[in-house]
C-alpha cells in the first residue's frame, strides 16, 4: 500500500472513534460530525507531507475538539443574540478543553454511533448514507457514486439526516427496548449495504466491491462487540457465504455467471470455512432468526460439490421457514426458484404466481427472470425468450441486462438459477 494509502486506511478507521469520542463527551452530533470531517481533511492535508503523528487519535480528536468549541462558541453567540438562553446558566457554559481521557478514549463508541445513525426519525435511504458516513469513513464523494446520485443531492441527504438528529436531542444514552430496536434497524442498514454491493442496482459493474467489504467491515464490528447475538452472527456468516463466490461470478470479459455454472474451485473456501464454523456455533446457542436463516441456505450451497449435488428440498425448506418470519415477496421468488429444481418447474411457477401481483415487484426485473428461467426448464421456449427479453428491458445492471439479452437469445438449454 503506498504512502497515501496509509492515510488514507488510516484516517478511515479513526474517524468513527474521534466522532465517538466527540459526541459521548459533547453530544451535538451534527457540531461533532462536522468537526471531525475538518479534522480528517487537515489530517489528509499535513500528515502526508509531515509524516503521521505519534498517536494520529489523539491528534484528530485534539482538532476537531478545538474545532468543535469554535462552532460552540459561535452557536452560543447565536443564542445570546437571539435571546433564547434567557434565565438558563447551562446556556453560559462553553465546552471544557480536551484532557486526557477524551484524547485517550477508554471506550470503544463504534456500536453506540452505529445506532445513533439508525435513529427512527431517519427515512432509510438517510439511514446508509449517515451511517457509512460516519461509522464507515466513506467520503460524501464515495458514498454518491455508490448510490448513483450526485455528490450534492447526498451532501444535502446527509446534512438533513445530522440536522433531523440534532433536532431530536438523540444521545448515547438509550433503554434496552430502543436499543434492540435500534440494533435491528443497524442489521437492516448493513445487510441492504452489502446487497446493493454484491450486486449493484445499477451501473457498468455487477459489485461495487467497496460497499461489500465496508459492509463485512462493519458487521465483523459489530460481532467483535455483542458475540453472543445469533442475528449479527448469522448476517456475518451470511456476507462471508455470499462473498466467497464473488471472483467466480463473472468471466474475464466481465459477463455474469451464473451460480450453476460457477467454477467452485475460485470460491474462497477459507471464508466459507468461516462462515459454516459461525453458523453451527450460532445455531446451536440462539433463537432462529431469518440472518441464519439465509445463512443456512448459503451454506447448503457453498457445501455442495457442485449444481447438480445441490440438495434443493432443503433449500426449499428453509426458504419457506424464512418466508414464514418474513413479509418480503423475494423470498418468494427465491422459494420459486428453489420448488422448481426440486419438485419441478410447474411447481415453481405456481408459488411464483402467488406473488405476481405483489406491487412492491413492479419495478423489479427479477419476476420475468424468474419465470423465464422456470418456463425455460418447462420446455416453453418462446414464453422464456419473452420473459428474458421483458427482464432484460428493466434490469438497470449492465452485466445482468447482458446475460439476460444473451439468455433471450437462446440458451435452451440454461438450467441453472436465473443470478449467481
Amino acid at each position: 500500500m503506498s504512502g497515501d494509502g496509509v492515510v488514507e486506511d488510516l484516517l478511515r478507521r479513526s474517524g468513527p472513534l474521534v466522532l465517538g469520542a466527540l459526541v459521548r463527551r459533547h453530544g451535538r452530533f451534527d457540531l461533532c460530525e462536522d468537526a471531525v470531517q475538518e479534522a480528517l481533511l487537515a489530517a489528509a492535508g499535513a500528515w502526508p507531507r509531515h509524516g503521521l503523528p505519534a498517536e494520529p487519535v489523539a491528534w484528530l480528536i485534539a482538532v476537531a475538539g478545538r474545532r468543535l468549541i469554535d462552532m460552540l462558541r459561535s452557536d452560543h453567540a447565536r443564542r445570546l443574540r437571539e435571546d433564547t438562553v434567557a434565565g438558563d446558566p447551562s446556556a453560559h457554559r462553553l465546552a471544557p478543553a480536551a484532557d486526557d481521557e477524551l484524547l485517550h478514549p477508554a471506550v470503544d463508541d463504534t456500536l453506540e454511533l452505529l445506532l445513533l445513525c439508525t435513529h427512527p426519525a431517519l427515512s432509510e435511504p438517510s439511514r446508509i448514507a449517515l451511517t457509512l458516513r460516519a461509522v464507515g469513513g466513506l467520503t460524501t464523494a464515495e458514498i454518491a457514486r455508490a448510490f448513483l446520485v450526485p455528490e450534492p443531492t447526498m451532501a444535502q441527504r446527509i446534512s438533513r439526516a445530522k440536522a433531523t438528529i440534532g433536532a431530536a436531542g438523540a444521545s448515547f444514552t438509550r433503554s434496552d427496548d430502543d436499543r434492540d430496536e435500534r440494533l435491528t434497524a443497524a442489521l437492516h442498514v448493513l445487510y441492504v449495504v452489502f446487497t446493493e454491493g454484491h450486486t449493484a442496482t445499477a451501473g457498468p459493474a455487477l459489485t461495487r466491491l467497496d460497499l461489500t467489504a465496508e459492509a463485512l467491515r462493519l458487521t465483523r464490528e459489530l460481532h467483535r462487540l455483542l458475540p453472543d447475538d445469533g442475528e449479527i452472527a448469522g448476517l456475518l456468516a451470511l456476507m462471508l457465504l455470499v462473498d466467497a463466490r464473488r471472483e467466480a461470478r463473472t468471466g474475464p470479459d466481465g459477463r455474469l455467471v451464473p451460480l450453476a455454472e460457477q467454477d467452485r474451485r475460485r470460491w474462497a473456501h477459507d471464508a466459507i470455512a468461516e462462515a459454516v464454523d459461525l453458523l453451527e456455533r450460532t445455531l446451536s446457542t440462539a433463537a432462529l432468526g431469518p440472518y441464519q436463516l439465509q445463512a443456512a441456505i448459503a451454506a447448503v450451497h457453498a457445501e455442495a460439490a457442485g449444481d447438480a449435488d445441490t440438495d434443493w428440498r432443503q433449500i426449499a425448506l428453509l426458504y419457506g421457514m424464512l418466508e414464514r418470519r418474513s413479509d418480503n415477496p423475494v423470498v418468494t421468488l427465491n422459494r420459486a426458484v428453489a420448488v422448481g429444481m426440486a419438485d419441478g418447474p410447474a411447481r415453481g411457477l405456481a408459488v411464483l404466481d402467488s406473488v405476481a401481483d405483489d406491487p412492491r415487484l413492479r419495478r423489479s426485473h427479477r419476476p420475468d427472470a424468474v419465470r423465464a428461467h422456470l418456463l425455460e426448464r418447462l420446455g416453453d421456449h418462446a414464453g422464456a425468450r419473452e420473459h428474458y427479453q421483458r427482464a432484460a428491458r428493466a434490469a438497470l445492471n449492465q452485466p445482468e441486462k447482458r446475460y439476460l439479452e444473451e439468455r433471450a437469445a437462446g440458451a435452451a438449454g440454461f438450467t441453472g438459477a436465473p443470478r449467481g
